[in-house]
């Protein structure tokens, strides 16, 4: 097959926006050909739906709902994410640390170009969600990768963070759990990245967006509550936990010690009223989801139906040749890896490219998360159960052609 065309830098970041891969698949379904999609956590797209009362109780304050709001969001929700964050044991937060914006992605973006001058860098996970590295080149900053290794359930590498931190450093982003790798972060070396910061006065980003959707009995620590006397910023919102991708709301929280970033945060504040608001019907989900029945416990249970797919995705997986995953505990997505020995590639957007255009199976190539090599990819495990055998299925049927033709 030809070789497909390089993208941009931005598409490069910027995965699910564009890029030759998505170009296809979109091609492919206007011809009516059926993909299975494996590439985005766009949750009500396989059926799961947000709980009845926040959608009911969004119709019933539809009416009110019209005019603008507060630039950081309405009292009620923001109290709520006050009420949440003593959940947490993230201590001295109030309503006015509370910015509500249209979805965590847009907050991270404010907080971002509120913090950062041209050449300053900020550290991040490799894999990434590519949001943040875009978002960083966008506000004139320099995006540096720290590892995460895989032979340690994709824990952050502490020994590569301290080696890459340079007088530029502003900040460090923990995405936890992680996307794409469903990694779920210990105490300890949360306490670890804390004293990183610390000593060297970095501000924290702690994107916690899957924090509910933990599986095997296991316990989400936020970082903030581990950082009185750092700066920190933790992103959430109900986009995964209450399958509300669309509703577009979700919440960025400022703590720790906030006394010598008074100028920053009037940044942000500037930021927040130059957008006017978050949308206000996405607002008003925000105090019924957080104060409701907690419906994600049932999905991630042993018997719920994402527990029972991240098992049957990892099984499958695991018994390709050449195909080896560290089984997630968090999040809807794994990244798993593909023997350079067995599977020879060098450009793995164009085996992405492949893989759509002869099985109908749409992924992203780990490159896409601005992993160093071409050996992984993201698989999202939420189709239903006969849609992640066959999907699977598939991408075995194309990895044995590939070692055929590879002569492997």
């Amino acid at each position: 097959m030809k070789p497909i065309a390089k993208s941009s830098k931005l598409a490069n970041v910027c995965y699910d926006i564009r890029g030759p891969v998505l170009d296809k698949a979109r091609q492919m379904q206007e011809e009516g050909q059926k993909i299975i999609q494996l590439n985005i956590g766009n949750i009500a797209a396989f059926g799961l739906e947000p709980p009845d009362e926040i959608v009911q109780d969004m119709i019933r304050n539809l009416p009110a709902a019209a005019g603008y709001t507060d630039s950081k969001g309405l009292f009620a929700p923001r109290k709520s994410v006050v009420h949440y964050c003593q959940e947490k044991q993230i201590h001295g937060v109030t309503v006015d640390d509370v910015y509500l914006g249209n979805g965590a992605s847009e907050l991270i973006v404010m907080a971002l170009n509120a913090l950062l001058d041209n050449g300053d860098e900020v550290l991040l996970p490799a894999p990434d969600y590519p949001l943040y590295t875009a978002a960083v080149a966008l506000s004139g900053g320099n995006p540096v990768h720290y590892i995460c290794d895989e032979s340690s359930d994709w824990f952050p590498d502490i020994a590569d963070i301290k080696a890459k931190i340079t007088p530029n450093t502003k900040a460090i982003v923990v995405i936890n759990p992680n996307n794409p790798t469903g990694a779920l972060y210990p105490i300890e070396l949360l306490k670890e990245i804390v004293e990183i910061a610390r000593q060297h006065q970095l501000i924290i980003m702690a994107d916690e967006i899957y924090d509910k959707t933990l599986y095997d009995g296991t316990v989400h620590t936020s970082i903030a509550s581990l950082a009185d006397d750092v700066l920190c910023l933790t992103f959430n919102g109900l986009s995964k936990n209450y399958r509300a991708c669309g509703y577009r709301a979700g919440w960025m929280v400022v703590s720790g010690e906030t006394r010598h970033a008074k100028d920053y945060i009037t940044g942000l504040n500037m930021l927040a009223s130059m957008r006017l608001c978050a949308n206000t019907p996405g607002q008003l989900a925000i105090q019924t989801a957080l104060g409701g029945y907690q419906s994600i416990k049932d999905l991630v249970a042993p018997s719920g139906r994402l527990c029972r797919q991240r098992d049957l995705a990892y099984e499958l997986l695991s018994q390709i040749p050449g195909v080896s995953v560290v089984k997630p505990k968090a999040a809807l997505y794994m990244f798993p890896r593909l023997d350079p020995k067995i599977y020879p590639i060098e450009d793995d957007q164009q085996f992405a490219y492949e893989l759509l255009a002869e099985e109908k199976v749409l992924i992203v190539q780990g490159t896409g998360f601005n992993w160093t090599a071409p050996d992984h990819f993201r698989l999202v495990f939420l189709p239903n159960s006969d849609d992640l055998k066959e999907a699977v299925g598939r991408i075995e049927r194309f990895l044995a052609h590939y070692r055929k033709r590879a002569g492997r």
